[in-house]
């Protein structure tokens, strides 16, 4: 990676291993502290560590873990018999 000060929402994405979709929800809630620069983002590299430490990929856990049971109660009789096949 090239020695800079920012990051792009897409650098930081890969890097916490989410999409830049919840990179970008998490600039709207007020989670992760960016700067605009016309139409895109910038992350300061100083805060990338503090986006770490706080638990930034716990938060998108607890939303994969509420989806998925969401689809076991509604669709948990279908995926019992398609893991029969």
């Amino acid at each position: 990676m090239i020695n800079k000060d920012f990051l792009s929402t897409a650098e930081v994405a890969q890097i916490l291993g989410v999409s830049r979709v919840t990179i970008f929800k998490k600039i709207k809630e007020g989670k992760i502290k960016a700067t605009r620069i016309g139409r895109n983002f910038a992350i300061a590299k100083n805060d990338l560590s503090e986006l770490i430490s706080t638990g930034l990929q716990n938060s998108d856990k607890e939303e994969i873990e509420k989806a998925v049971s969401k689809t076991v109660t509604e669709y948990g009789e279908t995926l019992k018999l398609l893991g029969r096949e």
